[in-house]
């Protein structure tokens, strides 16, 4: 742990900004607790989409994370280190965006 940040914090970027947030949170809850509020872009209009339902239901959360889209942020447990960005449209298994 870095100085500065408490004991039961753990650090991640989104969109290559470092952030911390509480061990147990989801990365949807990380966000929301950093004040991020918009995590992907629809893929017809482009409108902006974040955590709503927060159980799983609504996929407004879906974000990339270490590299893989399509993922429930409201599903996944923060880890340490965690590279999370933004999804724009939508993304193929293979990491290609449409």
């Amino acid at each position: 742990m870095h100085e500065g940040k408490p004991a039961d914090a753990l650090g991640f970027t989104f969109d290559g900004r470092a952030l911390t947030a509480r061990a147990g949170d989801t990365v949807a809850a990380a966000l929301l607790a950093n004040g991020i509020q918009a995590c992907r872009q629809t893929p017809v209009s482009g409108a902006a989409r974040g955590p709503y339902c927060m159980m799983g239901v609504c996929f407004d959360c879906l974000v990339v994370i270490d590299g893989v889209g399509n993922r429930q942020g409201c599903l996944v447990p923060l880890r340490e280190g965690m590279r999370i960005e933004t999804q724009a449209g939508r993304r193929h298994p293979d990491g290609a965006r449409s």
